[in-house]
């Protein structure tokens, strides 16, 4: 029990790892990188093919780089052009002058962490496009990504080593969206989720309302099918009191 428990922590640290070597590389994966990835775990070739159908359902390209718009809206890529023509104004840093931005900043010079925060605006908008796709409107990717960069760049001290800033800024933007992407994946799963109770909820009531040829109440419906009470109000609560073949009392909500 425990080595099946380990495993499938392993298994999702390997697979959360392979995800970040993708993103790293431009939202592309080799098979081989994979192969080698979980080689230790001794997969098989169907459950390898697994984990390369869940990369392709996460937008990741394999063996060969994906067009990064193709997942955008139309009104996506029509925000992301605005939003960089709206930077267009700033003035282009050379890698010379970002370095020098970086070890200013890290004294806690304001003007500097501003330049420095303007100069990884637009890549803010590349690392968004890597997302595109997962539920998440570009434009609330670029908004948690420009928050997540000023929050870095704020927290910036004279401790890190300058030539490894950029690498952790880049870093603490795409874990803001990773994390945003997450969320929203598991809103939707709860939503899913409820959304399914209120529909097995209904066809319980229509059946018995059917029976009885008139509407039930929450309790007669508890009684006759074994369901709780609580998961008959609590249907009710998330239909908008919309379940059409159940009578009841606000009062006993």
């Amino acid at each position: 029990m425990r080595d099946d428990v380990s495993k499938e922590v392993l298994f999702a640290q390997k697979l959360e790892k392979i995800c970040r070597t993708a993103r790293d590389q431009g939202n592309c994966v080799s098979t081989e990188q994979v192969a080698a990835e979980f080689a230790e775990l001794n997969l098989g070739s169907e459950k390898l093919q697994m984990v390369l159908d869940y990369l392709l359902e996460r937008r990741i390209a394999i063996d060969e780089p994906g067009d990064p718009d193709s997942f955008l809206t139309d009104s996506e890529k029509n925000y992301l052009k605005d939003y960089l023509e709206g930077l267009a104004a700033l003035p282009v840093c050379s890698r010379r002058e970002r370095e020098a931005l970086v070890r200013a900043a890290m004294t806690g010079e304001k003007g500097a962490r501003q330049r420095l925060t303007e100069s990884f605006l637009p890549e803010v908008a590349d690392m968004a496009r890597l997302y595109a796709g997962q539920g998440v409107f570009v434009e609330d990717l670029v908004g948690e990504g420009n928050v997540a960069l000023a929050a870095a760049v704020d927290g910036l001290r004279g401790t890190e080593e300058p030539s490894k800033v950029p690498g952790f800024l880049a870093r603490q933007i795409m874990d803001a969206m990773e994390e945003l992407v997450r969320e929203c994946a598991a809103n939707a799963r709860m939503d899913k989720k409820a959304e399914e109770r209120v529909n097995q909820v209904a066809d319980k009531a229509r059946e018995l309302a059917g029976e009885l040829r008139r509407k039930v109440t929450p309790e007669e419906l508890s009684r006759e099918t074994g369901m709780s009470l609580k998961a008959v109000q609590d249907a009710l609560r998330m239909s908008g009191f919309k379940i059409e073949d159940i009578e009841y009392a606000e009062d006993d909500l």
